[in-house]
């Protein structure tokens, strides 16, 4: 019987290792044991099976191999310059081998008048081709081991290289554990799934990924694991999800009284769009069902999610419960408290503000109201969290720019009451499909894909860096009917190694252009002080400035309807839903608004396609898709922290029909064996407490 013993065997114990070497894979490469390495895959791989001719050798190989004699060896230089210098001659021509590191342990290696194969990377100096540091073997002892088809590469690191760990050295190790491990790689699918898919073994594909006889097989084992990958991720979502859904005792919102029903009437700022009408309903039903609700919604810059928020705190007022919302910073925090106490005005209701600007004696009111009831809504910042903030009865959450708070941040919040409050989390960063339901394949999501009535779409214009001119006109216009403007800078001061207009020269060029007293300039950047940060944005909020100079420090929490026009500076140097939620800050009022991108003649394929899509489209959704297929997965805002994207092969961005089948099949797994208590889903209960070991609890991941 194949136990897990083999796979959690320490790394140092692997011939060719050793306590050295194993401490730094450790610390390098997170490969700890023999499991580890088994699954650090290749990142790459070239045909060797295939000789070239030494006159073939050109511009367009990346790497050759070629079979030749040494004709001779030559050591050149002294001290730290010397180098080795061999040349090697096939039928067709002559070329230089060379090495500037173990020079002596190569130089006793090699034989004038042997033959050997030799595999590398071209490189052309002074007209002619060397190759540098190659993979050296003899022809007559190696024959075997060298036509191996497809020659894996692996990532390393300088340190590891110093101990002879460079992509061959971990080839090597590789090839020593897949000797031994033969018959010891367990299988972690159900043989149905496995035959469902005709998918092939755990073991036939981890032998086959590291040493592929032929490009077949090699596709074969990718699939393999890809779909291991993406099954299991959506496995262990959908139990988390189960989890909550049968165990997590919510708050039971039955009734729709006169806070919500008076708001509806009477205080409506807008008539509902039909995306916030079905948010709400989806809402409704989950705060009904006695389950704790925890919701994403998603919706792009102005959709009308404070709204729905809003609406939904009604709700829990109407069932005699108190309601928080907690956001990212204490402008933004300051801007909610207005806007909703605006939206209740005339309402029986009690809303009070808590930051960490919020005075003692003010503080000590709040403590009191929030205890004995009387305060019905707290809208705050991270102050919220701390303990001696005690509700007599708090039945919703509400998180504004979710992904701002850490999750032992967010837990603290839901953990105040015996019973869990429900949760609303909210984004304004379109979250892709595929990202949406592998980060929060957990979570229910409701998405407001419409703009309200009333909102003009922001025009969008790219200029060059020689159109400066033409803007500020633009800009004065506008300024002279009233409007706002900001200006975008991606830096605030000037960088040695990227050609940048700084946000002081900005600055300084702009108040030159627009001088006092016809017009008035702030400027904030994160390097200021939080007062006086807070006191720049207020300025222009209060209509005392006209320009807002800034960085992207205004990308979330300023709401200022008046601006129309948004200015960014280097926009090729922003990645498309940081420029989204830029152009974002305009079009907040009913007047046409304006996006300008600005940036240098000299753009890059990924700048030209970000600009071009920012141009074409206002989409939130579509520019996420985009944008993640631009920078992958692992940077997209807020992935990083939830730990789920870790997937060694899978693409979230490319395999999204795998993600949907690996998806499915686990809803069908749960639908047949909710417990997998059934014997043939042992192999799927024993991966999970393995993966659960070596991983950490996935318990409080949402």
């Amino acid at each position: 019987m194949i136990t897990y013993s083999f796979a959690e065997q320490a790394i140092e114990y692997l011939k060719g290792v050793g306590p050295k070497r194993a401490e730094l894979l450790k610390k390098e490469l997170n490969i700890y044991t023999f499991g580890d390495l088994l699954t650090y895959f290749p990142f790459r791989y070239i045909d060797k099976s295939k000789f070239h001719n030494i006159k073939e050798i050109n511009n367009d190989l990346v790497y050759v191999q070629i079979k030749g004699k040494i004709t001779s060896i030559e050591t050149i230089g002294k001290l730290r310059a010397t180098r080795l210098v061999a040349t090697l001659q096939d039928a067709t021509g002559t070329i230089e081998l060379v090495w500037f590191q173990g020079v002596k342990w190569m130089k006793d290696k090699l034989k004038v008048g042997e033959e050997y194969v030799v595999f590398g990377k071209p490189n052309l100096f002074n007209y002619s081709y060397n190759i540098t540091h190659p993979d050296v073997e003899l022809l007559s002892e190696n024959t075997a081991s060298i036509v191996t088809g497809l020659y894996p590469f692996y990532y390393s690191s300088e340190k590891l290289k110093s101990l002879g760990f460079n992509s061959k050295g971990i080839s090597n190790i590789t090839k020593t554990l897949i000797t031994s491990a033969k018959g010891s790689i367990y299988e972690t699918l159900p043989d149905d799934i496995i035959q469902r898919y005709k998918l092939i073994s755990r073991e036939e594909a981890i032998l086959n990924i590291h040493f592929p006889a032929n490009p077949d097989i090699l596709q074969k084992a990718i699939t393999r694991i890809k779909f291991e990958e993406l099954f299991y991720l959506q496995l262990k979502l959908l139990m988390m999800k189960q989890v909550r859904l049968n165990k997590s005792q919510g708050h039971r919102f039955t009734i729709v009284g006169d806070y919500f029903n008076t708001f509806f009437k009477e205080n409506l700022p807008f008539e509902l769009t039909n995306a916030q009408k079905k948010v709400i309903k989806e809402i409704r039903v989950d705060i009904g069902s006695g389950k704790q609700m925890n919701r994403l919604l998603q919706g792009d810059v102005g959709s009308g999610k404070t709204l729905v928020a809003l609406m939904t705190m009604l709700i829990a007022l109407d069932n005699n419960y108190q309601a928080s919302m907690m956001v990212p910073t204490e402008i933004l925090a300051n801007q909610h408290y207005e806007t909703i106490s605006r939206m209740l005005s005339g309402l029986d209701i009690n809303v009070q503000l808590l930051t960490g600007s919020t005075k003692t004696k003010k503080r000590r009111e709040i403590d009191e109201g929030l205890q004995n009831g009387t305060i019905h809504i707290l809208i705050g910042t991270h102050a919220l969290i701390e303990d001696t903030v005690v509700f007599k009865n708090l039945g919703l959450v509400i998180i504004d720019e979710q992904h701002r708070f850490g999750v032992a941040q967010r837990a603290k919040l839901w953990e105040k009451n015996e019973i869990p409050p429900h949760i609303l989390v909210m984004t304004a960063t379109p979250i892709p499909r595929t990202l949406a339901m592998t980060l929060y394949g957990d979570l229910d999501y409701s998405v407001i894909d419409e703009l309200p009535p009333g909102r003009k779409p922001v025009k969008t214009y790219h200029y060059y860096d020689n159109d400066r001119l033409k803007i500020f006109n633009f800009m004065k216009q506008q300024v002279k009917a009233g409007r706002q403007v900001y200006v975008v800078y991606p830096l605030i001061n000037e960088s040695e190694t990227l050609d940048l207009k700084d946000l002081m020269d900005g600055y300084d060029s702009i108040t030159r252009e627009f001088p006092l007293p016809e017009f008035a300039v702030s400027i904030v950047h994160g390097q200021m002080k939080a007062v006086d940060k807070d006191f720049e944005m207020l300025r222009f909020i209060k209509k005392e400035t006209q320009i807002m100079v800034s960085t992207t420090v205004i990308e979330v929490g300023v709401d200022v309807p008046n601006a129309s026009v948004m200015v960014i500076e280097n926009a090729e140097r922003f990645g498309l839903s940081q420029l989204h939620q830029l152009r974002g800050r305009v079009g907040r009022g009913a007047d046409q608004s304006y996006c300008i991108l600005i940036s240098t003649h000299k753009l890059t394929s990924d700048g030209k396609k970000r600009i071009e899509t920012m141009v074409r489209t206002s989409d939130g959704f579509e520019i996420a898709e985009v944008d993640l297929k631009l920078r992958g997965p692992g940077d997209m805002e807020g992935t990083q922290q939830s730990g789920l994207v870790d997937l060694k092969l899978a693409n979230i961005v490319k395999d999204e029909k795998m993600i949907k089948l690996a998806r499915d099949t686990a809803i069908d797994v749960l639908g047949d064996d909710p417990l997998l208590d059934k014997e043939k889903n042992k192999r799927l209960i024993n991966q999970l407490k393995l993966m659960t070991k070596v991983k950490g609890s996935w318990e409080k991941i949402s």
